[in-house]
């Protein structure tokens, strides 16, 4: 299983956008530099290498483009590369002027292990400001169906080329230059909706002030629209500067992200190499179907394209990721980003919560307050959503429920809490009515003995879900849920009781290592005083527990993490599982690539649950084999849920929303796919 550590088995795809030093009008300097970086490239096991617009005879040389011998130097060139890349991994796409009866075009060359698979023209060349193009180039709109001779060669010659690995390593490339992707409709998008998943822009690309910025907000957004890899690679040093500079501005970009770019105004040749996430990119394309609904109107009808197929396989060495993955997919590392987040998470629940009360005409809202960071949070979102609708906290029914296993410190905390936020607070003890019901039913704890089974834990559960609900009734209340989308995912709610249940559940689709931070947002927003900021801490610092086992001997309370896992890792595999339908083994590949080395992971903020640790591969196969096996026996619980707001992209659980699945399934698939795909140490 040593192919399991290389990113070549798992949908990933390593490109490069290339930036070569160059000598105006000098085709044997750029071939040099060129195979300088495609040998580079190649000991990299970079899969595409993409190089500048008119790389091989220089951009910025006016009607020396128009001089034979030139010219010809650049076929020979061409021909130079061919030979060269056959004992080369990447496919290779260059820059070159060629002619084809009686005009001159702007192309790109696309050449694999001494083939040249085919010539893409630029479709719109430029004739403003400082551009001249059409002086020199003829437009390649129009051009499809032909072919074109290169240094004796004949390969295929068009806007309609698409270029297909049908290798071990299967990927689909367009092409287009420069101008193409400044235009209302690029030439990519036709052959993103024929089936490119990564599109090349070969450019030259002057810099002027501010001109980066425009060029990244057209290459992601357009990524983005296409929910496609997009290179990017413009000239750099060495170009004419007579009456232009150039910054060698070299970017990759996946649907809408950043995932690397050069140095601007390098001193010498470079390139920025990434590995886009195919499986990703197909997974949405899937996803959202008005995506295929243009891909029909626009091609049916239309001109086909021209699929030039060729062979790219899996290297043989084990080829490690080198792409960033996030270990908390729902927390985004960037600490703006991360404020952003929190800041729009709040509001839509409270939002949310404010919109149900005021559609109900109810006045007051019925919490349980245990003293644990999500009901510390439902309880915030509910006291700002009677501030927003100009009601009095003291609206708010916040009851604590202590159990058998309630312990001090939350239920002090949770006190200290409801006193801060100034609601109407009150203690109703369950365990006299727990220990009736559970002597109703002959349980053996109403006989004095220690037996902590699942029946006693969700007695405790249901009754304290029973008086929020009456409570309700009694006060002309909604009940406010508590439970969050980390429990939802892993089952680990009581059906129809505890925090699976509720009137309106404003953490529905809240992750657990999400809230903690929205609750740290939360304390540090100026919005709370500053004894609710320091209840709040004290709330961050406790362990992570149900509290309906008591102590054993030695004092260790009942930890759910113990149970179910750490849910660091389990909101990891959810995530990866529900927003993007990857195979266990890809998912367990992700994770250990962002929790086996300390180092290697971004920790936003410190966690207060322990899980600033590394995880080995045994673990992770481990707690993703748990994940799987309670995911999908847990589905009758999410197809029931109560309504509750959608918070972020990564998607809710809902049955009327992002997902949707047979209560009845069977995990055999992927369980079976994790245990021949992922090696057990």
């Amino acid at each position: 299983m040593d192919q399991f550590f290389s990113l070549y088995s798992h949908d990933f795809l390593r490109i490069a956008a290339c930036v070569p030093r160059t000598r105006v009008a000098d085709p044997d300097f750029a071939v040099d530099e060129t195979l300088r970086l495609a040998r580079k490239g190649n000991a990299e096991s970079v899969a595409v290498m993409l190089f500048p617009e008119l790389g091989l005879s220089s951009y910025a040389i006016d009607d020396l483009l128009l001089q034979d011998v030139l010219l010809d130097a650049v076929e020979a060139a061409i021909v130079r590369i061919a030979e060269a890349s056959e004992s080369l991994y990447p496919v290779l796409v260059v820059g070159a002027p060629l002619r084809r009866e009686g005009r001159l075009f702007n192309t790109a060359v696309v050449i694999h292990r001494g083939v040249i698979l085919g010539v893409v023209p630029k479709a719109y060349p430029p004739n403003y400001r400082e551009f001249y193009e059409r002086r020199h180039f003829a437009p390649g709109t129009g051009v499809t169906g032909v072919e074109i001779q290169v240094a004796g060669r004949t390969v295929p010659f068009g806007l309609d080329l698409l270029f297909r690995s049908n290798g071990s390593v299967p990927f689909t490339l367009g092409v287009e230059i420069c101008e193409d992707i400044w235009v209302p409709q690029p030439p990519s998008t036709r052959a993103a909706l024929a089936g490119a998943e990564v599109l090349l822009n070969l450019s030259a690309s002057n810099i002027t002030i501010g001109k980066a910025d425009t060029r990244r907000l057209l290459c992601a957004s357009h990524s983005s629209r296409t929910i496609s890899a997009y290179a990017y690679s413009a000239a750099g040093p060495g170009e004419s500067t007579t009456d232009l500079a150039w910054d060698g501005h070299a970017a990759i970009f996946e649907y809408g992200e950043l995932l690397g770019e050069t140095q601007r105004f390098p001193p010498d040749s470079t390139f920025v190499a990434a590995d886009i996430d195919l499986g990703r990119l197909r997974q949405e394309r899937m996803r959202v179907n008005t995506f295929g609904e243009c891909a029909r109107e626009e091609l049916d009808g239309g001109q086909p394209f021209r699929t030039v197929f060729f062979p790219l396989d899996r290297p043989a060495d084990t080829v490690s990721l080198q792409r960033r993955v996030e270990r908390y997919p729902y927390v985004p590392a960037d600490p703006s980003r991360l404020r952003e987040d929190c800041y729009e998470a709040y509001n839509i629940q409270v939002q949310g919560l404010a919109k149900r009360l005021a559609s109900t005409g109810l006045k007051r809202a019925v919490i349980g307050v245990s003293g644990g960071l999500d009901s510390t949070q439902a309880l915030m979102v509910t006291t700002r959503a009677m501030d927003m609708i100009g009601l009095d906290r003291k609206n708010v029914l916040a009851y604590t429920l202590p159990g058998f296993a309630t312990s001090d410190n939350t239920k002090s905390n949770a006190w200290a809490l409801m006193d801060a936020l100034g609601v109407t607070a009150e203690e109703i003890d369950i365990r006299p009515a727990a220990r009736q019901m559970l002597a109703d039913m002959g349980h053996p704890f109403a006989k004095g003995e220690a037996v902590y089974d699942v029946t006693f834990e969700n007695v405790q559960a249901g009754l304290r879900t029973d008086y929020l609900f009456r409570l309700a009734n009694r006060h002309g209340g909604l009940v406010v849920g508590t439970g969050d989308l980390s429990e939802l995912g892993l089952g680990w709610c009581t059906y129809g009781v505890g925090d699976h249940m509720s009137h309106y559940n404003v953490n529905a689709s809240v992750s657990k290592t999400l809230i903690q931070h929205l609750i740290r947002f939360v304390a540090g927003s100026g919005d709370v005083s500053e004894e609710t900021a320091h209840v709040l801490s004290a709330i961050l610092a406790t362990e992570i527990s149900p509290e309906l086992v008591p102590p054993g001997a030695t004092g260790t309370i009942q930890s759910t993490q113990e149970i179910v896992g750490p849910y660091a890792l389990q909101d990891f595999n959810l995530f990866y599982l529900t927003r993007y339908g990857f195979r266990p083994s890809k998912i367990a590949f992700l994770a250990h690539h962002a929790w086996s080395d300390v180092e290697r992971g971004a920790w936003p903020v410190d966690l207060p649950d322990g899980d600033r640790r590394a995880y080995s591969l045994a673990e992770i196969r481990r707690w993703l084999e748990v994940f799987l096996k309670r995911f999908f026996s847990n589905q009758f619980k999410r197809s029931t849920l109560p309504n509750g707001p959608k918070i972020s992209s990564g998607g809710s659980l809902s049955p009327r929303g992002d997902w949707r699945a047979p209560s009845d399934s069977e995990a055999k698939v992927w369980l079976r796919e994790l245990a021949e795909s992922v090696p057990a140490e």
